[in-house]
């Protein structure tokens, strides 16, 4: 009988342990990220309803429309995260010990001198805006709103300087490390939530410190941990802060940079344009939808995390074996998850009644239909834009990033304000302007197969 329970276990093990150490390290990641991201989702479905029972779908969506808002503020960080991720890995993968540090060193120094200036302007600044006229609320709410403003902005800046340490251990291919930091941020939330309800009246101050400063606290002991023990090598020090690494991060950061206000601009204006258009209820509708079928984004992109700089060190040794096997294998995995999109979408109704309560919140078969079909074109793509951005090939992204925000409002406007298309109009919006979702297979298949240089590889 031991050894029936045994056969298979060890099989388990084989699988894992078979192949290049690259392909080893990324199987464990995935394993245990997995896992970490099914509890993570497990946490996300329950705060939910609960959010929108303690302070009602309206302001649960004020809440969405200024978390989106703020968001945008997110493109201070000049994609340099993202350059370190790729620098990080390189200097790794050569043993240059040294300048990792300094690349962390000085990461953390521009990011805090970048975000202290910004939270400074936007404490100034916030007195004179309007929350009540921005969002379309009641003026009752403009001191209430204010201050969550303040709340949230906080939040965000903290955030981007605190979080440097995750982008390390995403660098370092393991992803499983940052998505127990962000689960245990989670955990944490979702409990003070519920002594929340428990204790207190609806209060979006509350919602805003219990979702905020919860993260921000495990980030901080993450930071602590992480650099006095298995980053210690690579602890940030004033001393080796070099700002003349910093040209060599912004030169990168920069091209990062621009894709990202691209995608901050496309994605969260669609809370801004909901709100405006439609209400704020309705916020709530396409955030749950955006969310239900999130969860197969969270699922591919748990198995897609370790290959961004597993590339970049396959790449710099050009194993163009092991690119395209695993590829292959990401394309295996599109086909099944597709497949589980179409069941998701055919129970949606049942889901959402399920998850919410009856009459709680109301979303058309539309609604689902145009998320389901965003997500797939997203999953898609985002196999081979994860390759290029490992390898830094980013100026076809770069130039397709500078059209796709405008294309991207333009069309959702049009669809509703011209064909009066419903709150959908923002997924189909979404899919037309990714544009680069067509380039980007193009790409891969010139570098990796045709061994393509130019701008194929820039």
């Amino acid at each position: 009988m031991i050894n029936k329970v045994l056969t298979p276990i060890s099989s388990i093990k084989n699988f894992i342990n078979k192949g290049h150490d690259r392909s080893v390290q990324a199987k464990k990641n995935i394993i245990s990220t997995f896992l970490i991201k099914g509890i993570s989702i497990a946490i996300s479905l329950v705060l939910v309803p609960l959010l929108i029972n303690y302070i009602n779908a309206s302001r649960y969506g004020i809440w969405l429309t200024l978390s989106s808002i703020v968001g945008w503020f997110s493109f201070f960080d000049i994609g340099l995260t993202h350059g370190l991720r790729n620098k990080f890995a390189e200097a790794k993968a050569k043993g240059d010990h040294e300048s990792a540090q300094i690349y962390v060193s000085t990461t953390y120094a521009v990011l805090a001198i970048i975000f202290t200036s910004v939270w400074l302007i936007f404490l100034v600044v916030n007195n004179f805006l309007n929350w009540a006229d921005i969002l379309k609320v009641p003026q009752a709410m403009r001191s209430e709103v204010s201050l969550l403003a303040v709340i949230v902005f906080t939040y965000f800046c903290m955030q981007f300087v605190f979080r440097i340490v995750t982008t390390i251990t995403i660098a370092d291919q393991q992803p499983a490390k940052s998505s127990m930091i962000d689960l245990l941020g989670q955990f944490i939330s979702l409990i003070t939530i519920f002594i929340l309800v428990k204790t207190t009246q609806g209060s979006l101050i509350n919602l805003g410190v219990a979702l905020c400063f919860c993260p921000i606290f495990v980030l901080i002991c993450a930071n602590v941990f992480f650099f006095s023990t298995k980053y210690k090598a690579y602890r940030p020090k004033i001393s080796k802060i070099d700002f003349s690494y910093a040209k060599g991060l912004f030169n990168l950061g920069l091209t990062f940079f621009i894709i990202q206000i691209a995608s901050v601009i496309q994605y969260e204006s669609a809370n801004i344009i909901i709100a405006r258009n439609f209400g704020t209820a309705d916020v709530t509708s396409y955030n749950i939808v955006y969310k239900y079928f999130g969860m197969l984004t969270m699922l591919f992109t748990i198995f897609l995390t370790p290959f961004w700089s597993a590339s970049t060190e396959a790449y710099l040794k050009k194993d163009f074996d092991w690119i395209r096997n695993s590829i292959k294998k990401y394309n295996m995995l599109n086909i099944l998850i597709f497949l589980g999109s179409i069941i998701m979408l055919l129970c949606s109704s049942e889901v959402y009644r399920l998850w919410l309560g009856k009459g709680k919140v109301h979303i058309d078969f539309a609604l689902s239909f145009w998320g389901f079909a965003f997500v797939g074109v997203w999953i898609f793509g985002s196999k081979y834009v994860n390759f290029l951005n490992g390898i830094s090939a980013l100026k076809l992204q770069f130039w397709t990033s500078l059209v796709s925000p405008f294309l991207y409002i333009a069309v959702a406007i049009l669809l509703i304000s011209y064909f009066k298309v419903g709150v959908h109009a923002l997924f189909i919006a979404a899919i037309i302007s990714n544009v680069y979702v067509v380039i980007a297979p193009i790409q891969y298949y010139q570098i990796v197969v045709k061994k393509k240089k130019g701008i194929w590889v820039k």
